[in-house]
């Protein structure tokens, strides 16, 4: 169960701060949970990890390839790993290694990509990436998940671990024909394969706006309805989910009403909650910090079309640039991912 705060302009914790300090809080019960770091420490501060459990960190240096390659062998051996990256680095640069050495082989690695789309600030277009989502989209069974939060992401850290534990039981004991583990709740993931797949976590380094008040718990493959609304239908997700609410209040005082749902988990897609939402309304838009090929729009544009529902609809994201530098603000009112610009796509779509 979630709950929303009060304020959504209030921002919580850097996320490199709640990836290390939920990390070392379950590494301090659970041995096999180690982090794998490419030479960026000091930037996502996992080489605070390195300090207090040196022995559960591993820093290969510039060779993302390697890191995972190193972190599926652990895997294969009931490890925990994480691994860390920009997103560019830990999907494009070593996708054979991840689809491989992760998927292929049923290895469950868990992948962060940091500050992808906009959120790559001054690192410039080398270090963005529009299209790290769409690449693992690709990977049958993998997992993609693109926290609004700190709430958000401590929870899916926490999920992973524990469904990975489960995994890392049960090869165990099939090893040495011991009981296995009971089977993970399916309150908490509707995902057949959860325990065994590759996950992919794309999220900012740096603080976001507080969406869920801490403690709210959610369901890897459902998504979340923060707003009921009949008219309009806004599906985002990750850093502009902020910014779709702000959007959905600005039309709501034209006097439109707007449902939006945070669809965290887009790997797979709520089809049920898509599907269901979309019918009877006058539009639909997603809206993410992704190109518009390959990610969240994409997915929710075939949900509609195999569905047959006919409903304008838009794909509000990035097409065909590439990265630049500047400040991840004045980058995301580049890009035309800000809440005024969602609200003059649907204007656009009303028309």
């Amino acid at each position: 169960m979630f709950s929303l705060v009060k304020d959504v302009q209030t921002k919580g914790p850097a996320h490199r701060d709640v990836f290390v300090h939920t990390l070392l809080d379950l590494m301090k019960d659970n041995p096999r949970v180690v982090c794998l770091e490419a030479d960026l420490g000091g930037a996502s501060n996992t080489l605070k990890i390195a300090k207090e459990r040196p022995e559960q960190f591993i820093e290969v240096g510039i060779a993302e390839q390697n890191m995972i390659g190193i972190a599926a062998g652990m895997s294969s051996e009931g490890f925990i790993p994480f691994c860390h990256s920009f997103g560019p680095f830990v999907t494009r640069r070593c996708f054979d290694q991840i689809f491989l050495s992760g998927g292929y082989a049923h290895n469950p690695i868990t992948v962060w990509g940091s500050d992808p789309g906009f959120t790559a600030g001054g690192n410039g277009g080398t270090h963005t990436t529009w299209e790290d989502a769409a690449l693992i989209r690709m990977i049958p069974g993998s997992v993609i998940v693109d926290p609004a939060d700190a709430t958000q992401l401590e929870w899916i850290i926490r999920e992973f671990v524990r469904l990975s534990s489960f995994a890392a039981t049960t090869a165990s004991a099939e090893k040495t024909n011991e009981p296995t583990a009971e089977k993970p709740s399916k309150s908490t993931s509707a995902i057949p394969d959860a325990a065994s797949c590759m996950r992919y976590i794309r999220t900012t380094r740096k603080d976001t706006y507080n969406i869920y008040e801490p403690g709210s718990t959610f369901e890897l493959g459902r998504g979340n309805i923060l707003r009921e609304g009949s008219d309009i239908l806004v599906i985002s997700a990750g850093q502009v989910l902020k910014d779709a609410l702000d959007a959905a209040r600005m039309l709501e005082d034209e006097g439109l009403s707007v449902e939006v749902i945070d669809m965290f988990c887009f790997k797979p897609l709520d089809r049920k909650l898509v599907i269901s939402e979309a019918a009877g309304k006058k539009a639909v838009v997603t809206f993410e910090n992704h190109s518009i090929n390959g990610g969240l729009g994409s997915a929710v544009a075939e949900t509609l079309a195999e569905a047959g529902i006919a409903v304008p609809f838009k794909r509000h994201g990035i097409c065909e640039i590439f990265g630049q530098v500047g400040t991840p603000d004045w980058l995301q009112k580049e890009y035309k991912l800000c809440a005024s610009d969602l609200v003059a796509t649907v204007h656009a779509l009303l028309k």
